[in-house]
């Protein structure tokens, strides 16, 4: 097989050795790292990369359910989860969880997005074991106590509150709801005061129990490991917790692909907050997760805003002195995505700072890149994918990302092929699209209107 593969990561699982259905090859990465994938009972799913010569590894649990998924009653459940399944097991004790990894050296966190949900730990090769035990423990058997329930309500209430603190925080929420409209993805991740207040517990539990099953499992590791011994280690643990593991049972379907009409508002949006820097975000909607621009896209991002020799910081930072901090970014997800500019700059300068962040994208629209910034911006972005792709965590999430969204195995050879295979006339068409879509415009400063601080221009 050749090193530089992209590999069909199938739903409906193949006969082997009790029903489940497995796919290896050899990654196109230095090392001969090996990727393997096989469908459990139950419909569970299992990936792995070994990773030769690794005295650690990184093990993830992955619900494909985020906060897009929440019916209504129970905005906010998803986060919920999270912090509730670090509080105890009927095996367990939340201290005891802690001491499972503290006492190793090892590390364990939970992450909520609003397309899934992973729980991980990164340990030693030697402690594997302990961690799958201890994840599929959490996820299998959280007790979901009342008590504790109450006590982590005041928690998720206290960050929400350190969030909105935070004026860059409060102007990309207000962003992502804003450009994504009445759009499920348009919810904030961790919910709002008010829902995490009306949320009853019944709700939450009933949020588990829909989601938290074999069929939406998926189990990814990488580093020093065995993919055999991790199949086995994963079944025989969700099988002590008493889950039914069916062995003509199959995993859910994933998300469909096909792009959501989004009917986000436009123009221009004012929070006041009493701040000493306008918070200013300008974008629109944009790609989904799989669609095949998304290279072209990473590229644009790096020419315009992804670096100090980007055009965002040369032209309004280093040029005029406008700003300290200013980017270029985009978020994909299964159905709808977006893109966006970032700046934060003095409130005198804020209608200044907006109106040179659209110029520099209707100015790449018009003229395009040369070909110098597209080498740079190829070099960056290939150097960025090998470096971040050095750990263990950064593999073990590929692989959850690859199964739970675009059903496909792309290594870093194949990668790095796509990425240079992107053209100066990809990019533009690209910002021509960008350019021409309806703009939604966010800042938050110490202003009421946007007339307060149209009088600032020039």
């Amino acid at each position: 097989m050749s090193l530089s593969s992209v590999v069909s990561l199938p739903l409906l699982p193949t006969p082997r050795d009790g029903g489940g259905s497995d796919h290896s090859f050899v990654a196109g990465d230095p090392g001969g790292n090996v990727v393997r994938r096989s469908v459990l009972p139950g419909g569970v799913r299992v990936l792995t990369e070994a990773m030769p010569g690794q005295r650690s590894a990184t093990i993830g649990f992955w619900v494909g359910v985020g906060s897009r998924d929440e019916a209504e009653g129970q905005h906010g459940s998803t986060h919920f989860l999270e912090h509730l399944l670090f509080k105890g097991t009927a095996r367990r004790s939340a201290m005891d969880i802690a001491s499972a990894f503290d006492e190793v050296g090892g590390e364990s966190n939970a992450a909520t997005a609003k397309e899934n949900t992973c729980y991980y730990a990164r340990v030693l090769d030697s402690d594997l074991p302990m961690a799958i035990d201890v994840i599929a423990d959490m996820v299998t058997s959280a007790v979901l106590d009342a008590e504790e329930l109450e006590q982590e309500r005041d928690v998720i209430l206290e960050e929400i509150a350190m969030d909105s603190d935070d004026p860059g925080d409060v102007a990309h929420e207000k962003f992502v709801e804003l450009v994504l409209g009445d759009h499920p993805l348009g919810r904030p991740i961790g919910g709002t005061p008010e829902a995490i207040m009306a949320v009853p517990r019944d709700s939450v539990l009933a949020h588990y129990r829909r989601y938290y099953v074999p069929s939406e499992i998926v189990v990814t590791a990488a580093g020093g490991l065995d993919h055999d011994v991790v199949c086995r280690l994963v079944q025989e643990a969700l099988e002590t917790a008493g889950w039914s593991l069916d062995e003509g049972a199959l995993p859910v379907a994933r998300r469909s692909t096909t792009a959501t009409p989004v009917r986000g508002a436009t123009g221009t949006h004012v929070i006041r907050r009493a701040v000493e820097q306008s918070n200013i975000l300008i974008g629109c909607p944009s790609l989904t997760a799989t669609d095949e621009r998304r290279f072209a896209m990473s590229v644009l991002n790096a020419v315009l805003g992804g670096g100090m020799s980007s055009r965002l910081f040369q032209e309004i930072r280093e040029k005029r002195g406008l700003v300290y901090s200013t980017y270029s970014f985009s978020a994909a997800y299964a159905d709808a995505g977006y893109f966006g500019m970032y700046a934060g700059c003095s409130p005198a300068k804020t209608g200044q700072v907006i109106r040179l962040l659209g110029a520099e994208l209707d100015r790449l629209a018009v003229d395009g890149i040369d070909a110098e910034e597209l080498r740079k911006a190829v070099g960056q972005l290939s150097g960025g994918l090998v470096m971040a792709l050095e750990d263990s965590s950064s593999r073990m999430s590929r692989l959850g990302r690859s199964e739970l969204v675009s059903g496909e195995f792309v290594d870093m050879d194949a990668s790095l092929e796509r990425i240079r295979a992107v053209t100066a006339e990809d990019v533009r068409d690209l910002a021509r699209e960008l350019a021409a879509a309806p703009r939604t415009t966010v800042v938050v400063g110490p202003f009421d209107t946007e007339a307060d601080f149209a009088e600032h221009e020039g």
